[in-house]
């Protein structure tokens, strides 16, 4: 008797645990770390839910909000929402190989990023919009792990970076690509989530502030 309670107790537990709206047939949530904190990163439940006002608007003025290409550069992949929570996941689980940056400028992080990223802005790498040398080489070696070697940059222990900004209109998240390249990042090492935070919130995943 008490094996057929425990039993039943472990099915409507389960039952009352399984989502209706999942991530796919096989994934319901991630779990991962956001400035130290726990993060179950998953689709909103509702179904009549509709998308955040902020990324509704399909049309804003190019330049510089031009739609981007499918593939930012040669050797560069071009991933989706499944890649970004894998690898979401293996950064959270402690694989500090992995970073998921948010290229944006502080302000567009008002309306929300994607747990387990951090917040690089684009303007913080590029020289041509004044950004400071040595706070580049600070950025290079200290947070993607990067050494200078006699004025010269060693990325073969370097991380491998996920890139991501507002969506397919935005061109901070490939500036910070373009001027990675530039600096000698291996292309390999570097992924690009097109769809970005427009996407991210059409699917209805969760956000932080």
């Amino acid at each position: 008797m008490k094996l057929f309670i425990a039993v039943f107790l472990l099915i409507i537990t389960t039952s009352v645990a399984a989502l209706d709206v999942r991530i796919t047939n096989d994934l319901e949530s991630v779990e991962v770390r956001h400035k130290g904190q726990k993060v179950l990163i998953q689709r909103i439940q509702d179904i009549d839910n509709t998308v955040d006002p902020a990324y509704a608007r399909t049309s804003r003025r190019c330049p510089p909000f031009c739609v981007q290409p499918a593939s930012i550069a040669d050797g560069v992949e071009t991933i989706a929402e499944i890649e970004v929570l894998d690898y979401l996941k293996k950064s959270s689980e402690g694989d500090d190989s992995i970073l998921v940056i948010d290229s944006r400028t502080p302000d567009w992080l008002l309306n929300g990023t994607i747990p387990g990223s951090v917040n690089i802005p684009w303007t913080l790498l590029n020289p041509e919009s004044g950004a400071d040398p040595f706070e580049i080489a600070d950025i290079l070696e200290n947070r993607f792990g990067a050494r200078s070697q006699e004025g010269l940059w060693d990325f073969s222990s370097a991380k491998t970076l996920v890139l991501f900004c507002n969506g397919i209109w935005c061109g901070q998240s490939p500036s910070n690509i373009r001027t990675l390249l530039r600096f000698g990042y291996p292309p390999t090492k570097l992924k690009w989530y097109r769809g970005g935070i427009q996407n991210w919130e059409n699917l209805g995943l969760t956000t932080v502030e």
